[in-house]
């Protein structure tokens, strides 16, 4: 997969497989592309500001001040002091989940049946909370740091009602989005099933993830001028490395 930006450095690769994580600091003016690589995937998403990690993702900050439900190309991801986390600065899919949550080790079970490790080795059932929890302990983080996720790749839409439908296959095979860091953004993620997916299977899909550097923050000039909600978040992120 190539960085739809024209102009820039690619450099580093991996693929974290179904039911896999990882973590890591996304540098200031680094890029992160994140591609579903058989379609129908989703990647829970937690951020936070790697110098000062008490500073972390607020989704309703992010949704209210963008006034939308849903993610995509132009929007922003806030963290709760106001500043950009990260940029969504190109899209595939059109459509990322910020009210879904996580599946504890409860609602797996439930869900999928037992899936023990005894019997299934590393093909073992896992869930996203103990797995974003493995993460967070590399960074001295724990349960209380285990706040609001965004789910990649998934679409869920509410009813006048006020009820939540999840969409299948939102995702297609080679779906990406890519998120610009303008702060050094600590990352947490896992590659498992959306909690509202209704397949009764556990089958978690493999994801790719690459690493570019633009030529320069023009890139997220389509977010800056989305509203002026963003253009605001934008300077306070840049006044914190004054």
């Amino acid at each position: 997969m190539t960085s739809t930006l024209a102009i820039s450095s690619r450099l580093y690769e991996e693929t974290v497989p179904g039911g896999g994580h990882t973590s890591f600091i996304l540098r200031r003016g680094q890029l992160l592309c994140v591609t579903d690589l058989e379609g129908g995937g989703n990647v829970s998403l937690m951020l936070l500001n790697a110098d000062e990690r008490s500073e972390r993702l607020n989704l309703p900050d992010t949704l209210k001040g963008q006034h939308t439900f849903r993610l995509t190309a132009g929007h922003c991801l806030y963290s709760d002091m106001g500043r950009v986390l990260a940029a969504i600065v190109a899209d595939t899919c059109g459509w990322h989940d910020c009210a879904g949550g996580l599946l504890n080790a409860a609602e797996t079970r439930e869900k999928y049946g037992e899936g023990r490790y005894q019997e299934l080795r590393n093909g073992f059932y896992r869930n996203g909370v103990e797995n974003m929890l493995v993460e967070l302990g590399k960074w001295n983080l724990g349960l209380e740091d285990l706040l609001m996720t965004v789910n990649l790749f998934s679409k869920v839409t509410v009813d006048a009602a006020g009820s939540f439908h999840f969409t299948p296959g939102n995702s297609r095979a080679g779906d990406h989005v890519e998120l610009y860091a303008p702060m050094n953004t600590l990352v947490v993620l896992t590659a498992l099933q959306h909690p509202m997916d209704p397949r009764p299977v556990y089958a978690p899909g493999p994801v790719r993830l690459e690493w570019f550097r633009p030529e320069s923050d023009g890139v997220t000039a389509s977010c800056r001028a989305l509203c002026p909600e963003n253009a605001r978040a934008f300077h306070n992120t840049e006044r914190f490395f004054l």
